[in-house]
C-alpha cells in the first residue's frame, strides 16, 4: 500500500488490526490469534466496515481451523462453531455472514486434514478479491471525474473500512494518484 497504514495483516498464524478506536490519536494494532479474538475485535469495533468485518471472518475461521488441529479437536466442528460465533459478533454486517457463508461452503466435501490449508488459503484470497475490487472501483471512478474536481462524500469507506484500498475513497485516491486535481469535502468518514 506505498507506506500507508494498513489496517488488517494476515501474519500466517495471526491477524494484525489497526484498532480504529483509538485513531486518530495512536497508531495501535491488536493482535487475534484465535477466532474469538477476531470476534472480539468486531464486535468491539476495533475493525468496522462491511468489507473489512467480512475479511476478518475469514480469517477467524482459519484461526478456529488452526487452533482445533494444533488442539487435536474436531477441525470441522471447531470451524462450524466459530462460524457461529463470529456470527453474533455483528449479526447485520452483511459481508460478515457472506465470508462466514463462503468458508463453510468450501469446507463441504473437503479433508479433515487439509481444513487449515484451505481455509487459510481462501481467507487470503478474500482479502486479496477486496483489494482489487476496490483498486477497480477507484479506477472506473477515475475516469469519470474531470481533471480539476471537488467532491462531496458521505458515509464513504476508505482504507480502514476495507482490506486496505478503498470503495468510494478508493475512486479519490486512484484520481489523486494520476495526478488529477481533486478536493474532498468529507463529512463522515473512515
Amino acid at each position: 500500500m506505498n507506506g500507508t497504514v494498513k489496517p488488517i495483516e494476515w501474519r500466517g498464524g495471526a491477524l494484525r488490526l489497526l484498532d480504529q478506536r483509538r485513531l486518530p490519536v495512536e497508531i495501535v494494532y491488536v493482535e487475534c490469534s484465535t477466532d474469538e479474538d477476531v470476534g472480539d475485535a468486531i464486535r468491539t469495533m476495533v475493525v468496522r466496515g462491511a468489507p473489512a468485518i467480512g475479511v476478518c471472518a475469514a480469517f477467524g475461521m482459519a484461526l478456529a481451523a488452526s487452533g482445533a488441529q494444533k488442539a487435536g479437536h474436531h477441525v470441522l466442528r471447531a470451524v462450524r462453531e466459530a462460524g457461529e460465533r463470529l456470527r453474533q459478533a455483528r449479526p447485520t454486517a452483511i459481508n460478515l455472514g457472506w465470508a462466514i457463508n463462503r468458508m463453510l461452503r468450501l469446507m463441504q466435501g473437503s479433508e479433515e486434514g487439509a481444513l487449515v490449508e484451505i481455509l487459510e488459503r481462501e481467507a487470503i484470497r478474500i482479502f486479496d478479491e477486496d483489494l482489487a475490487a476496490n483498486r477497480r472501483i477507484g479506477a472506473y471512478g477515475n475516469e469519470l471525474l474531470k481533471q480539476k474536481i471537488t467532491v462531496l462524500t458521505h458515509c464513504n469507506a476508505g482504507a480502514l473500512a476495507t482490506s486496505g484500498y478503498g470503495t468510494a475513497l478508493g475512486v479519490v485516491r486512484a484520481a489523486r494518484d494520476s495526478g488529477k486535481k481533486i478536493s474532498v469535502f468529507a463529512n463522515e468518514t473512515r
